[in-house]
């Protein structure tokens, strides 16, 4: 049975998802969501998720929400991607939290701020606020990534699906990936993957559809 990812593809959230469901081979399609007309603040969207979020996945009788709830879904179904051993299985959640808390939790609203809201309702100090944090967090992991490959283990895991979220977007919200060579490195490394695909080429939604 095909699993659905509701999902758009501005959401690093929902990337999350869609990135290791492509590289484990399992039959899925995306079905788009359109946040940006409000859909997920519809009764009929909050029905599928009364949280009113963006992805949901739904695998027959299953309906699961949060991303990281995603991708250990995905792990229990292929074994993969949720580290070898019970060190790197907490090591990967390690990062997963870390990622939720000082990463993505970061980076989405920085890039919502500056590059989706109208200019004149940008603000500016909330965003600076956010890139100075976000500054904090690259920091930790560039030098995590110093010498390695991945974040955890010899090979991609769930970590590194987290982490990578919001950092291939092109648009601008303080992130600079020749500033921070570990990670740029680390992003190619995961970009050279067979199946790898960049989030707006993996699932449906683009700001240029809007313009």
């Amino acid at each position: 049975m095909t699993i659905k990812l509701y999902c758009f593809g501005e959401s690093g959230n929902a990337y999350k998802a869609a990135l290791p469901l492509e590289l484990s081979g399992l039959d899925w399609e995306p079905v788009f969501v359109d946040f940006f007309h409000g859909e997920t603040r519809t009764e009929a969207f909050r029905q599928i998720n009364p949280m009113g979020e963006v992805p949901v996945m739904i695998d027959g009788d299953l309906t699961l929400t949060q991303s990281g709830v995603m991708q250990m879904h995905i792990t229990e179904k292929t074994g993969r991607f949720g580290g070898r051993d019970a060190d790197e299985v907490r090591q990967v959640l390690r990062w997963m939290f870390w990622d939720n808390h000082k990463l993505s939790s970061l980076a989405g609203p920085a890039r919502f701020m500056a590059n989706f809201l109208p200019e004149e309702k940008r603000p500016q100090e909330a965003v600076g606020w956010l890139q100075g944090r976000l500054n904090s967090a690259y920091k930790v992991l560039d030098a995590h990534l110093e010498g390695r490959d991945w974040i955890v283990g010899d090979g991609p895991t769930n970590a590194d699906f987290c982490c990578c979220g919001y950092l291939y977007y092109p648009e601008p919200f303080g992130f600079d990936r020749a500033e921070w060579p570990n990670i740029d490195r680390w992003l190619d490394g995961l970009a050279a993957l067979p199946g790898w695909k960049h989030p707006y080429d993996l699932m449906p939604g683009h700001p240029s559809d809007r313009a």
